[in-house]
């Protein structure tokens, strides 16, 4: 009996970048994928070549090849990244606060007074800034999603905080809603409207008009926060990043 064996995926080399930089590029297949095709990833900052189940590796390969001058050309306007470094200036809800780093025996980190304090040896700043923006993201967010969720009579099955690289939100079928950390970063308005986006898919699982209707009871004015995600999302991207494009 012969089954089909897709070919082993390729680890293609980087794409150098005029700047002295360079950009990633990771392959994958995907049953749902209708046509070979390039996704850049800002957040992420590399490019994913996705294969239809039984594309060729060849072709696809030959796809990237003429596809080289597109992806210099966007990884080039990738806003430039700011590291967890001292000295960064770091927005929480929307307010600028400096990250400042400490040798003080204290908290790890710690955000008060306009500052986001992070004590630990310098190669851990970075890791560690993260690691408690992610958990002030969780702080924030779990509560806000369960309030609201009650007010539709609702339970969410589970929140969680990640750093998915295209939604800022999501919630599955099983009522499980998860949420980018990055959006701690923004205007407390507009976290705001993310959990009644997520939260209203706990009673329609689309994005008709009854959905938007939903949405609207729950955040009114809603559009305002969303268009300011659509303008200013890429930019909440840029935070963390401990180097150029690779």
């Amino acid at each position: 009996m012969n089954f089909f064996r897709p070919a082993r995926l390729p680890t293609p080399a980087p794409i150098l970048l005029p700047d002295g930089n360079s950009i990633e590029i990771t392959v994958r297949r995907s049953d749902r994928a209708q046509r070979i095709a390039l996704r850049l990833h800002s957040a992420r900052r590399t490019v994913e070549l996705v294969l239809p189940a039984r594309a060729s590796v060849a072709r696809a390969l030959d796809f990237l090849e003429t596809r080289r001058g597109w992806i210099v050309a966007q990884a080039l306007r990738l806003p430039v990244p700011i590291p967890f470094t001292d000295g960064a200036e770091i927005p929480i809800l929307g307010v600028p606060h400096l990250l400042s780093v400490t040798t003080a025996r204290s908290a790890p980190f710690r955000i008060a007074d306009g500052r986001i304090e992070v004590s630990g040896r310098p190669e851990f700043i970075a890791r560690r800034t993260r690691a408690g923006l992610v958990a002030h993201a969780r702080a924030l967010l779990a509560p806000k999603t369960i309030a609201v969720a009650d007010r539709l009579g609702r339970k969410p099955a589970r929140v969680s905080v990640g750093d998915a690289a295209t939604r800022w939100g999501s919630c599955s079928a099983s009522g499980a809603i998860k949420y980018s950390w990055r959006l701690v970063l923004a205007p407390e308005r507009v976290l705001d409207y993310v959990v009644a986006h997520e939260v209203a898919h706990l009673a329609e699982m689309n994005h008709s008009r009854q959905f938007w209707v939903l949405v609207e009871r729950l955040h009114p004015g809603f559009e305002t926060e969303r268009a300011w995600l659509k303008t200013n999302g890429p930019d909440l991207q840029r935070y963390g990043s401990t180097s150029g494009v690779g």
